[in-house]
């Protein structure tokens, strides 16, 4: 879970609304749907409604400053709730407004020893066009089509603990303050498979998207 250097703000807990919404227009194959059994860990009933188909060390690029954590849960400019689902196993990023599926994404998640962290969490840190810090080197690689985030950062995890482990390669320790987020990639074949440090990998297109979903606040619950 190696996604972003120490200084960044620190993670608030999220304590998710369960909104109860009419349940008579779904049939038997939406009651037992796939959406509808990864909600029920949220007490969430769902009515039908149109799907959409669809981390790394951060660092602010020169004049950006992240944003800093909120503390009520994010509303959406049209005055709905919103927040995030990730579901680790489906590989699939569900962006919900008032218990009702507004996007889904396709992602890559944490490589076995490198989980993205399950729990409830808030978006704490919007960056646009990130800079990316080797975790091990401190090699930096600027904004551009080459860079391993992409052109979004949407932090959403943070803490102290470090990290050691196999990444595919090699044995590789993290020492200080790491965080996880959702970012964009230019490695399109990894989305949909258990790849990254612990961050949420989309395509680009997607994250740009999301980025625009999203705000400082918002929730977001990964299940395993």
């Amino acid at each position: 879970m190696n996604c972003e250097p120490a200084g960044s703000t620190g993670t608030a807990t999220a304590q998710l609304p369960t909104p109860q919404l009419p349940t008579a227009q779904l049939s038997p194959a939406q009651r037992t749907s796939p959406l509808c059994r990864l909600l029920s860990a949220l007490a969430v009933t769902l009515v039908p409604v149109a799907l959409v188909s669809g981390l790394a060390l951060a660092a602010t690029a020169p004049g950006t400053t992240p944003e800093a954590a909120a503390g009520p849960a994010a509303v959406s400019r049209a005055g709905g709730q919103r927040q995030l689902v990730l579901d680790r196993s489906a590989r699939r990023l569900l962006v919900l407004e008032n218990g009702r599926e507004l996007r889904r994404y396709p992602v890559a998640v944490g490589r076995p020893g490198w989980e993205t962290p399950v729990g409830d969490f808030r978006v704490i840190e919007l960056v646009a066009h990130p800079i990316w810090e080797h975790p091990a080197t401190g090699v930096r690689v600027p904004p551009g089509p080459a860079n391993p985030l992409g052109s979004r950062w949407i932090g959403f995890h943070h803490d102290c603990d470090g990290r050691r482990g196999f990444n595919g390669v090699e044995v590789l320790t993290v020492e200080g303050c790491v965080s996880s987020g959702f970012h964009g990639t230019p490695q399109r074949e990894s989305v949909g498979r258990a790849v990254s440090h612990g961050c949420v990998r989309l395509f680009d297109e997607h994250v740009r998207e999301l980025f625009e979903l999203v705000e400082i606040g918002t929730p977001v619950t990964v299940l395993p």
